[in-house]
């Protein structure tokens, strides 16, 4: 498309630029140090400089990525099968397996992804897990921060990390906040599902074991897809997200982001109307749940009202009984108190589990310091979510 500015646009001063954002973030309640609002200003100011906008300050360089394993990118099929029979001796740790980028597309558009192949692969179609990042993130950041990876060489799953392009939205952000992406065969859902449905095709993928989950704007995305293509996603992890239609534009995603308040002066809650009239979500995918208390940038409150919808999700199946509800408190190794509650159907089986992080941010519970968002004091959410996933029925082929 042509440049709308015009190779005669003036340009402007980035350090007045730069406050007008600041205090126009400030005013709206967002913590730009941290969090997935973590770097905007930056990112506004490369795209206003993209354009011959603003003058005075040089681009920064970008940093180095980060992965969590040794990636080894085997490229025939020949090289896989030799990866998979390099198994390691008694207490020997498993060897890397394969991290390939690959780029897909649909009525709904194109994104790159990366698909991550354990080394040591089973006999048996296995398991899919989709990871969907935070704002700002990348597959790489995304996997060293989670340490995914390393659990799927364990257990033996395949993981895709799908990227969010900067051309739709200027942080990487999920766009879970824009109508657009909250429908069936629609946006960002048409592609996420479009990428699995492709794997299943290509890859070995037990169709009736694929799972998504993900932090922040990734989290909302990945509830909207439990609820958009319940029968393709065996059960939902969402770290630090909102529910499902919690936002139509940027203004109710901010209001939804703090609990139903905008956070900026002279604007009152969200009317109690306006919030009943949400969509309420209806396919009761298993769902697991992490969220802090002390997260500025997503309120808990959110985390609350995910539980409710997939409670509520539960409850209009035909003749499901109740769910039954405990709750237990301790302490993770790494100092970090938390609260665990599961809710359990008839036969035992957990259908939803909501951890409660106390004291915690806006970060992924467990994560590796190598990866950006993290808090290494909490409990292994990556690890939980795992025994969750793996623990849940097969769902209904996709």
């Amino acid at each position: 498309m042509k440049n709308p500015f015009g190779s005669g646009s003036p340009s402007f001063d980035v350090g007045r630029i730069s406050a007008t954002i600041q205090r126009a973030l400030t005013a709206a309640g967002l913590d730009t140090s941290s969090g997935p609002m973590r770097g905007v200003t930056d990112t506004i100011k490369r795209a206003l400089s993209s354009v011959g906008l603003v003058r005075g300050e040089p681009s920064p360089q970008p940093e180095a990525s980060v992965i969590d394993v040794v990636a080894t990118v085997v490229g025939t099929a020949d090289e896989r099968a030799d990866a998979a029979q390099r198994q390691p001796s008694v207490g020997e740790a498993a060897p890397p397996g394969a991290f390939v980028a690959r780029e897909f597309s649909n009525h709904a558009g194109k994104r790159t992804y990366k698909l991550y192949v354990p080394a040591r692969t089973a006999d048996a179609p296995m398991p899919l897990l989709v990871m969907l990042h935070g704002c700002t993130q990348s597959a790489e950041d995304f996997a060293a921060g989670t340490r995914m990876n390393r659990l799927a060489d364990r257990y033996g799953f395949l993981v895709v990390y799908p990227e969010q392009a900067a051309s739709s939205n200027l942080s990487k952000c999920w766009n879970w906040f824009k109508a657009q992406d909250q429908r069936r065969d629609a946006g960002e859902p048409a592609l996420i599902a479009g990428i699995v449905l492709d794997l299943a095709q290509r890859s070995d993928v037990d169709v009736r074991r694929v799972f998504v989950a993900g932090l922040s704007a990734g989290a909302a995305m990945a509830v909207i897809l439990g609820e958009t293509y319940p029968e393709l996603f065996a059960a939902v992890g969402a770290h630090s997200g909102l529910p499902y239609a919690s936002a139509h534009d940027i203004a109710s995603a901010m209001a939804a982001m703090k609990g139903g308040r905008t956070g900026m002066a002279g604007l009152e809650p969200l009317p109690v109307a306006a919030a009943q009239a949400r969509r309420q979500a209806a396919s009761a995918v298993p769902t697991i749940v992490f969220h802090g208390d002390r997260d500025h940038t997503v309120q808990a409150s959110n985390a609350a009202e995910i539980i409710r919808q997939a409670h509520q999700a539960h409850a209009a199946g035909a003749g499901a009984p109740a769910l039954t509800t405990r709750t237990e408190q301790a302490t993770a190794a790494g100092g970090r108190r938390y609260s665990r509650t599961v809710h359990t159907d008839a036969s035992g089986q957990p259908r939803i589990e909501c951890w409660t992080l106390h004291g915690a941010g806006h970060a992924w519970s467990g994560g590796d310091t190598s990866g950006s968002y993290t808090d290494a004091d909490g409990p292994d959410a990556s690890m939980e979510m795992v025994r969750f996933f793996l623990a849940q029925p097969r769902a209904g082929s996709a």
